[in-house]
């Protein structure tokens, strides 16, 4: 956390001042109490604002310039320009990196106020591994340009209070004392706003206060319970605490990998699939011959993904779990009346893997069947789940999970898992890091319906291009590399190059 604080704008002069917010975040709810605020204390404002695409492909821009009113009208105007922005207010990490690179935050004359919290970019969350950008690189260069800095978890201040972001960079600009405004006019602006004013101002002073002091605590989180507990009927837990005894019995360097595998495992299933998971990985403890026991914690961690893939029952599973709900609700400041819109577009072979096995598989096999079913289902829906049928129809196909072993879905999941597995386990014994990359390269295998399949097929290759190098003493360094440039892009085109290398020395 930074802060450091410039004099106050001179009132003299116009005072620039832009907010970058994403949808959500009351950038506009922000920028209306400033212009409130300003008009308040006699100063003529104008305000603007350049909207960008939603869902967090870009930000929106709110710009205001302000000066005191007199007898001749200030020239105003209508967008932020290079160096020339006194107030920068972001409401998100990476969109104060976004300032800096477009030059509004300058070291000679703009207060950055930024909070400090991640919501992730869709460029961020395309990259088929880890995508996230370096918050930390971002806080470096704010040191660096800006001339005062601001810098908390204003998102985390606003939850507190129960309240949504605007409310807290609202206290944090005038906790800046960027602006030449007494604390009692920003208040005012709040209450006149007649909506969520109570809220809204406690969250304000939590901001102002982080500015003042220099820190707003992350949230607490819960204490997680002891290794192994649980709650539910007598029978089941003694089940349960059989799993986690037998997970006891593993290397002390594998349990807590191994223990929070079986949690996602039982899960997603119930008990029996736990114990299916606990007889692989003691085959896989029972095959690693090595001292860091890596082979085996890569086997807890990546056979748990494969055992708990996505379909159809774990989306809908996902969307109306109590818990969400709870997040959702928080998100929105406590609301208790909401409208909540779920998207949906499944694809015939959604809806087809759903089916018994044998019925499921005809119906695959035959494309001019499959492709009459998906004219009829491949449609984007919009469910309102805060209504009671939409929100049954998805709770009764996440009430489905005691049917998914029957279905085509798993015996395919099943039958691929075994496949790799088995590949992972005959390499063990001459070459146990190759063994281990080969488990590893089930990361490739993730997501639902388009992003399965492009995963499967990237999965596929590399399993093709492990199978070329095996043999050589460098092997598990060309896996990995395979399995890096696989995950370097969508289209694969790092991959080609990689594979195109291993056929270049190998031919």
């Amino acid at each position: 956390m930074s802060v450091t604080f410039p004099p106050p704008a001179d009132a003299g002069n116009v005072i620039k001042l832009a907010i970058l917010a994403v949808g959500g975040q009351g950038g506009g709810v922000l920028g209306g109490w400033i212009e409130t605020l300003a008009r308040a204390q006699g100063y003529a404002v104008q305000a603007t604002s350049v909207a960008g695409v939603a869902q967090r492909t870009g930000a929106t821009i709110y710009y205001l310039e302000m000066a005191p009113a007199g007898p001749v009208a200030p020239v105003f105007s209508l967008a932020p320009a290079a160096g020339d922005v006194d107030v920068m207010i972001a409401a998100e990490m990476m969109e104060a990196g976004r300032a800096i690179l477009r030059g509004f935050v300058t070291p000679d004359r703009t207060t950055l106020i930024a909070s400090t919290h991640r919501a992730l970019a869709v460029s961020e969350k395309m990259v088929p591994g880890d995508g996230i950008a370096n918050a930390d690189e971002v806080r470096a260069a704010a040191e660096v340009a800006a001339r005062g800095l601001v810098l908390a978890d204003f998102e985390a201040a606003a939850l507190k209070a129960g309240s949504v972001i605007s409310a807290s960079l609202f206290g944090a600009l005038a906790g800046s004392g960027a602006l030449p405004f007494p604390v009692e006019a920003f208040e005012a602006a709040i209450r006149s706003s007649g909506k969520g004013v109570e809220p809204s101002l406690r969250a304000f002073a939590a901001g102002r206060e982080a500015a003042l002091a220099g820190n707003v605590p992350a949230p607490v989180a819960p204490l997680p319970r002891a290794p192994g507990s649980a709650r539910g009927p007598e029978k089941l837990t003694k089940r349960w605490q059989a799993l986690t005894d037998r997970v006891s019995t593993l290397p002390a360097a594998v349990r807590p990998m191994a223990l929070a595998g079986l949690r996602k495992v039982v899960d997603f299933q119930d008990l029996a699939y736990g114990a299916s998971y606990l007889d692989r990985l003691e085959t896989a403890a029972r095959t690693d011959h090595g001292t860091d026991n890596a082979f085996t914690i890569a086997a807890a961690k990546y056979l748990a993904n494969a055992m708990t893939y996505d379909d159809v029952i774990r989306v809908a599973d996902a969307k109306t779990r109590p818990e969400r709900l709870d997040r959702i609700r928080a998100e929105m400041g406590g609301a208790e009346v909401m409208q909540l819109t779920e998207f949906t577009h499944p694809r015939a072979e959604e809806v087809v893997s759903l089916l018994p096995r044998a019925l499921g598989q005809a119906i695959m096999d035959r494309p001019r069947l499959l492709g009459f079913i998906d004219r009829r289902v491949n449609k984007g829906r919009r469910l309102r789940t805060d209504r009671l049928l939409p929100f049954l129809q998805l709770h009764m196909l996440a009430s489905m999970r005691s049917w998914r072993p029957r279905s085509l879905r798993h015996a395919e999941e099943t039958a691929h898992l075994d496949r790799w597995f088995a590949t992972a386990l005959d390499r063990a014994p001459r070459d146990l890091a190759l063994a281990t990359a080969t488990l590893q390269a089930r990361r490739l295998v993730k997501g639902y319906s388009d992003t399965h399949a492009r995963g499967l097929g990237k999965f596929d290759r590399v399993m093709e291009g492990i199978a070329m190098v095996e043999g050589r003493d460098d092997a598990a360094d060309w896996a990995r590399r395979l399995i890096t440039s696989a995950l370097q892009d969508e289209e694969g085109v790092a991959l080609d190059g990689t594979l195109q290398t291993i056929r270049s020395f190998l031919a």
